[in-house]
């Protein structure tokens, strides 16, 4: 058989079909014609885009936004199964796609967040990716959510809240109290800081201790620290607990507002993601991560204010509210409570009236000790 031009060899190898081999070869009769041969040459390649359209990534009917950290992925997974479990539909192969967007919280990691624009700064980008219908919804750790939504979004769904407390890891302690004096402790949260320096002035915070919590359990290994404080959400979301050395209580360590939250946007307009989102929504959530906010809200808290807050149902089926504020070296810390009942509007009081009280009691220059 005589040798095939190049062209001809590349058609061969990427266009033969089985009616095109016989028991002894290929079967071209064509070949010693090059003028014969292009219009079956035309015919396979337009055969082949053909098909290559037809196998083209199905269009997602829900595009999840989230950032590309481990435990925002985890968040994103979640609330994917969700929708599934919910929406019959949503179910088929490639019905769900996740984009994971870069947020500029997790690009600048060598400074603190309030020096660079607050936590404002892990959902901007994915705020915009929302405006711009890149995305149809997006998932948020609640904690991160600025208090003021940007325009055209809303924010209708909380997933059922996980726990709320924080885990104590050290690799030579099992609690704070057992900490030797003059212990480094690493936590990039002032909340944190605050109440830790406050209950044990003896210790040392090494602050802006950034990062996913892989990182900053590495860092812990290194001896960067002896002992970090961490989210147990994000611990038993992340299937990590073993690493935990204790818990500490809600009295040692107030969470910080919506701890352990997770919150579902849309645009404003998007009535199907709306009625998507809506059948995941944890009410009891939803109204105690409201509370808190209109706590946060009031007092105008940003990265740069010790604050903290929770709300939660008693055994009597109403709301307790414990709120905190405190300067960023620990040396003074106000504390107050509110009870009432478990609805939307008296939560919501209750909330900005516990702010209003604590902004008398701190007065001017409360938060520059």
């Amino acid at each position: 058989m005589e040798t095939l031009a190049p062209s001809i060899q590349t058609l061969i190898s990427a266009n033969f079909t089985s009616r095109s081999v016989s028991a002894t070869g290929f079967s071209l009769p064509c070949l010693k014609s090059p003028v014969l041969c292009q219009p079956r040459r035309l015919t396979l390649i337009k055969a082949s885009v053909a098909v290559e359209q037809q196998t083209q990534k199905k269009v997602a009917l829900i595009r999840i936004g989230t950032r590309g950290s481990p435990l925002a992925l985890a968040q994103a997974y979640e609330t994917r199964d969700k929708l599934i479990a919910t929406s019959s539909e949503l179910a088929e192969e490639g019905a769900i796609e996740i984009v994971v967007i870069k947020t500029t919280g997790d690009k600048i990691l060598s400074q603190p967040l309030a020096d660079i624009g607050g936590k404002g700064l892990f959902t901007k980008e994915i705020d915009e990716a929302l405006l711009n219908s890149e995305i149809d919804i997006a998932v948020h750790s609640m904690k991160d959510v600025p208090t003021y939504l940007p325009d055209k979004t809303i924010l209708p769904c909380n997933l059922p809240r996980e726990d709320v407390r924080d885990a104590f890891i050290s690799l030579n302690a099992s609690s704070l109290a057992d900490l030797p004096s003059g212990s480094v402790v690493g936590t990039a949260s002032l909340r944190r800081k605050s109440q830790l320096l406050h209950r044990y002035p003896s210790l040392s915070v090494l602050e802006n201790f950034r990062g996913n919590v892989q990182t900053r359990l590495k860092k812990l290994n290194d001896g960067v620290v002896q002992a970090t404080l961490l989210a147990l959400a994000g611990l038993k979301r992340l299937s990590m607990t073993e690493h935990v050395s204790s818990i500490l209580s809600i009295d040692d360590m107030l969470p910080a507002v919506a701890q352990g939250a997770i919150g579902i946007a849309c645009r404003s307009d998007d009535d199907i993601m709306a009625n998507y989102i809506a059948k995941l929504n944890h009410e009891e959530t939803r109204l105690a991560v409201a509370c808190e906010r209109a706590f946060l809200l009031t007092l105008d808290g940003s990265c740069r204010t010790p604050i903290a807050g929770y709300a939660c149902r008693d055994e009597d089926g109403n709301c307790l509210f414990r709120g905190l504020v405190a300067s960023p070296d620990g040396t003074k810390v106000l504390e107050t409570s509110r009870k009432g009942a478990y609805a939307y509007e008296d939560m919501m009081l209750m909330g900005k009236d516990a702010g209003e009280e604590l902004l008398s009691r701190a007065g001017p220059g409360f938060f520059d000790s």
